[in-house]
């Protein structure tokens, strides 16, 4: 007997929420804002906008539909099913945050606060949600993209993925790419950046824009990726000849790691990376999971 689908509504807290946990009052709160000419109900209104969302939201779910809720900063602890249908309720970045502990579940994507938010992933009022609940057929398959080291650690992200020091500062290291004939360039950079057609409208595109735009980006379901690397150094021992580039769905990007230490981290979530150490290798492509977005 199959059982019935779970909705889980994936949130984070709100920044009024935090004010509050921090000074203990909304009165404290509101003070510590106006002594720095800020006022404390525009962003209390857009904490009660969220709360209606959440709770619009739940009562669109079917009563034959278990339900539950999981906070931010509990996704890694979180266990996802295969039968659950996950309702993010937030902003675009909530639904990068959630896409690497998914395994094909559909993803519906609510909007807080319309106008405030791109609305690239979050594509639907609270109003909406009975109605896509109703029907997840209709999805969109979005391409993620990973990094594979060879002590079998792996980084899955739907936005991009950032391998350098941490801190950004300078990274030694040896880069490589499929069909080369196993030829690697020494680099010392500030990182190397891999993003997919998602990314495409973050961090990837600052870059792709400060090179001149000579890469065409790629779509959202589009089984290619861009990489850079940013402020490659020329020196005696260190290149600067590839900097640039795109990978197919079958390419491969190598990095062997030459310094004592970097990381590599997905979506600009730093605290949860990938610690690569000197000789170590790191293969970054197209992942073969996708984010199945509804609508």
């Amino acid at each position: 007997m199959s059982l019935a689908p779970r909705a889980v509504l994936v949130h984070r807290t709100t920044e009024y929420e935090e004010l509050v946990a921090r000074h203990g009052t909304h009165g404290q709160a509101a003070f510590f804002l106006s002594s720095r000419g800020r006022d404390i109900e525009e962003i209390a209104e857009r904490h009660r906008r969220t709360r209606r969302a959440l709770a619009e939201v739940t009562a669109a779910i079917p009563l034959t539909w278990r339900q539950t809720r999981v906070e931010r900063r509990d996704l890694d602890r979180f266990l996802f099913a295969p039968e659950d249908v996950v309702v993010v309720v937030g902003q675009d970045g909530l639904v990068a945050n959630v896409a690497k502990y998914l395994a094909g579940q559909p993803v519906v994507g609510i909007d807080t606060d319309p106008g405030r938010n791109p609305g690239v992933l979050v594509r639907h009022r609270p109003a909406d949600a009975g109605a896509l609940l109703a029907a997840t057929a209709g999805v969109e398959e979005l391409t993620m993209v990973e990094a594979v080291a060879d002590d079998t650690q792996r980084l899955v992200a739907l936005n991009e993925i950032y391998l350098g020091a941490a801190g950004h500062q300078t990274a030694r290291y040896r880069l490589g790419l499929d069909g080369d004939g196993g030829v690697a360039e020494a680099q010392a950079s500030s990182g190397v950046l891999v993003g997919t057609g998602t990314g495409a409208t973050g961090w990837i595109r600052s870059v792709w824009q400060e090179r001149g735009g000579g890469l065409r980006l790629p779509g959202p379901t589009e089984e290619r990726l861009l990489w850079y690397v940013r402020e490659a150094w020329p020196s005696p021992a260190t290149g600067t000849a590839r900097v640039a580039g795109e990978l197919s769905a079958a390419g491969r990007l190598t990095l062997t790691v030459e310094s004592e230490r970097l990381i590599a981290f997905g979506d600009g979530i730093e605290s949860d990376a990938v610690e690569l150490t000197w000789g170590q290798r790191v293969t970054v492509g197209v992942c073969g999971e996708r984010l199945r977005l509804v609508g």
